[in-house]
């Protein structure tokens, strides 16, 4: 019968697909990265090519085809049609529906007033929830790599309406997205009028001087990198950092890695230097292709087979509103970070300085994910011994980001503990404490274990002009 027909070529291509693997797996001669980037290509093709996929050999399709005498696939060629138009000849994948969600209305809600604007970044202050507040201010330095609002994308899930609930004063770099007109922005720039820029806004709405950052992904890379700069510069105003999901060193950067060697990244500023940006869809289809069994496939098939609009879903959203990428902060970052692994070698120069992180010598939380592939938990644990000060080193259950959008309430997942990460990974993970929930209350105490003094709670615009209500404008800007 016919079932039994789609059950062989099932079992034909789960044993073609495991052939194909191990073909590279077991290839003689091969270096690691070449190695690493057929398995990558391997597995994009054996994706592609599951019987899933097509008409003919989903069952279900199959059926709905004949039964809608082929509408599903006029309506599937019209939002194919749409989503090339949309991505100005790129297919840009619809992942949700776009028109249940606007920033500033449904996402990214939480209360605030931009204080501040600079040509990369906008300072968002958040309005107090407690009548009392910590006195160190607390700094939220996000990836410029899609936007902020991962961190407040609704009431229940928002980690920064949280923060605000425990009594941090939070403020948020909220990156431009930028076009041609920044196409000289650097590194350094990033640093200036980023992160030193938020600094500067913080102590004068606040009068604190003493601040706690939180980077996340390459927010915290660059956060590394600036507090190396800001130790050799004499600049002590950030009294603790925490690394959500964050590379200092990158031998072992997971997924990512295939897309960068020497040639790739030619091609690549070769495209910038033209715009002065490399264009949001190349960098979500690249993050897309790092799970294209989860976050490609399933969509082709929905949407342009099935002629059906995909679910209202905050975190697809999100994961679509995709940023563009400076071009001299891009290429300095693939080329210090992915290639040439500067900064943890003490080899990363800025502003005349050579970097190292071993002068940083406050405390640092050093937040890793179980099943990250952007920023892999052994990658995160191998960063931790070249900081010059005190490491907490967690690490959480699940990934990249539902691993560290955790809210308490959730009772989700969970996280492990064991003091110095030192040694070898798999043996700080086998003797590590498993603790059952979110890490975020682990988190506060060690916050507050540092300073738990509070003050009278703080207003956004004492002290600096109000620019405008969060969430901002530089994050409704869309590529």
């Amino acid at each position: 019968g016919r079932n039994a027909f789609f059950d062989f070529l099932k079992q034909v291509y789960l044993v073609t697909s495991r052939w194909a693997g191990d073909l590279v797996e077991n290839a003689e001669g091969l270096d690691e990265h070449t190695r690493q980037k057929a398995n990558f290509y391997v597995k994009q093709v054996s994706n592609a090519i599951s019987p899933s996929n097509f008409i003919l050999t989903n069952p279900e399709l199959f059926r709905e085809t004949i039964a809608s005498n082929g509408e599903n696939l006029v309506r599937g060629m019209k939002m194919l049609a749409e989503d090339i138009t949309a991505g100005k000849g790129d297919l840009k994948l619809r992942q949700a529906d776009d028109s249940r969600f606007e920033v500033g209305k449904n996402i990214a809600v939480s209360p605030g007033k931009v204080v501040g604007r600079s040509d990369v970044a906008e300072i968002i202050q958040y309005d107090a929830a407690t009548d009392t507040v910590l006195k160190r201010p607390l700094l939220i330095c996000p990836p410029w790599i899609n936007k902020f609002y991962i961190l407040d994308l609704n009431p229940d899930k928002s980690f920064i309406r949280w923060a605000v609930e425990q009594g941090h004063t939070v403020f948020v770099v909220s990156w431009v997205n930028p076009d041609k007109r920044h196409g000289t922005k650097d590194w350094e720039a990033y640093i200036r009028e980023g992160l030193q820029y938020a600094l500067d806004t913080i102590e004068a709405s606040t009068g604190e001087r003493e601040v706690n950052v939180i980077g996340y992904c390459v927010g915290g890379t660059l956060l590394a990198a600036g507090l190396s700069l800001m130790a050799q510069e004499g600049d002590d105003r950030i009294r603790s950092a925490t690394l959500f999901t964050t590379q200092v060193d990158f031998t072992y950067a997971g997924d990512l890695k295939v897309f960068v060697d020497e040639d790739q990244v030619a091609a690549v500023e070769r495209s910038m230097t033209e715009k002065g940006y490399l264009d949001g869809t190349k960098m979500a289809t690249a993050f897309n292709m790092l799970r294209s069994g989860d976050l490609i496939w399933p969509y082709v098939v929905n949407n342009y087979m099935r002629g059906k609009d995909p679910l209202p879903f905050d975190l697809l959203y999100w994961n679509a509103d995709s940023t563009r990428m400076a071009a001299a902060n891009h290429s300095f970052y693939l080329r210090n970070c992915y290639l040439d692994n500067t900064l943890s070698q003490g080899k990363m120069e800025i502003a005349g300085h050579r970097l190292s992180l071993a002068d940083i010598k406050i405390p640092v939380y050093n937040l890793s994910t179980k099943e990250d592939h952007i920023a892999p938990a052994r990658s995160v644990f191998v960063g931790c011994q070249y900081f010059g000060g005190p490491v907490e080193f967690v690490m959480a259950g699940s990934g990249h980001i539902a691993g560290v959008v955790n809210p308490p309430a959730l009772k989700k997942y969970q996280y492990w503990t064991d003091g110095k990460p030192v040694g070898d990974f798999d043996e700080w993970v086998a003797g590590a404490t498993e603790t059952a929930g979110s890490w975020w209350p682990h988190w506060q105490k060690w916050i507050e274990a540092m300073d738990d003094r509070r003050v009278k709670a703080r207003k956004p615009g004492k002290g600096v002009k109000v620019l405008g209500d969060a969430p901002g404008s530089y994050v409704r800007v869309r590529v």
